[in-house]
């Protein structure tokens, strides 16, 4: 499966109407695919990035989390049918990033105004929201750029090569392994065992919440929120 099997849209084009004037937008393609490795051991919370606004922190040692994988994958695929306008935008998940405290975080992180993500790619709200709705914020994190969403990961020692259920997933089209190169994030069902996993992704191809399988090749690695066994 190549990259035209879901669209490469970047944020600069999503927002680059609402930039302020002198206003420099970090940008990165938003798509769908990613697979993760074995999850690290519980540790202190997590913390964002330096150059990116933090998310709340994440569950500490001595708060035991009360979600599966399994219950997670089930909110994600309630919303599997959920499509996009025409405008490629309008969805239950850029209304919800609109009216998130995330949502100015990132417009002063990267520019522009809240207004232009009504119609911005979605597929990393669509995990967020996932999180949200799950009370898993603090360990899925939230954001609407898949590069400084697979950065804090990273920072916070959750990143790694090995699939799992409920891992976030960061694709690159071009199957390398810098995290700049990221342009899509879903969340993982399994891994096939033959190469594939089978995803859950927003903004997909067709403008929707589709359940997908993915080849690993095309995985730049994988998220680990911390789940309750």
């Amino acid at each position: 499966m190549t990259a035209t099997t879901a669209r490469t849209r970047t944020l600069t084009a999503a927002l680059g109407l609402a930039l302020a004037a002198g206003t420099a937008l970090t940008t990165g393609t938003a798509h769908a695919d990613t697979a993760p490795q074995a999850p690290a051991p519980a540790q202190a919370p997590l913390q964002a990035p330096a150059q990116a606004a933090a998310p709340a922190p994440a569950q500490s040692q001595a708060v035991k989390p009360r979600v599966t994988a399994d219950a997670l994958l089930k909110v994600a695929r309630t919303q599997v049918g959920v499509e996009e306008n025409s405008d490629g935008g309008g969805t239950k998940f850029h209304k919800w990033y609109m009216k998130s405290q995330r949502a100015q975080e990132t417009v002063e992180r990267d520019g522009g105004s809240v207004k232009a993500y009504s119609d911005a790619p979605w597929c990393a709200m669509f995990v967020s929201w996932v999180g949200e709705q799950t009370g898993m914020r603090t360990t899925v994190g939230w954001d609407a750029y898949t590069v400084t969403y697979a950065e804090w990961f990273e920072a916070n020692g959750k990143l790694g090569k090995k699939a799992a259920p409920g891992a976030v997933v960061f694709f690159d089209w071009e199957q390398g392994d810098d995290l700049s190169g990221i342009d899509h994030v879903g969340l993982v069902k399994k891994d096939n065992g033959d190469g594939t996993i089978s995803t859950i992704e927003g903004n997909t191809g067709n403008g929707k919440v589709e359940e997908r399988v993915r080849p690993k090749s095309q995985v730049a690695g994988y998220g680990y929120p911390q789940y309750a066994s």
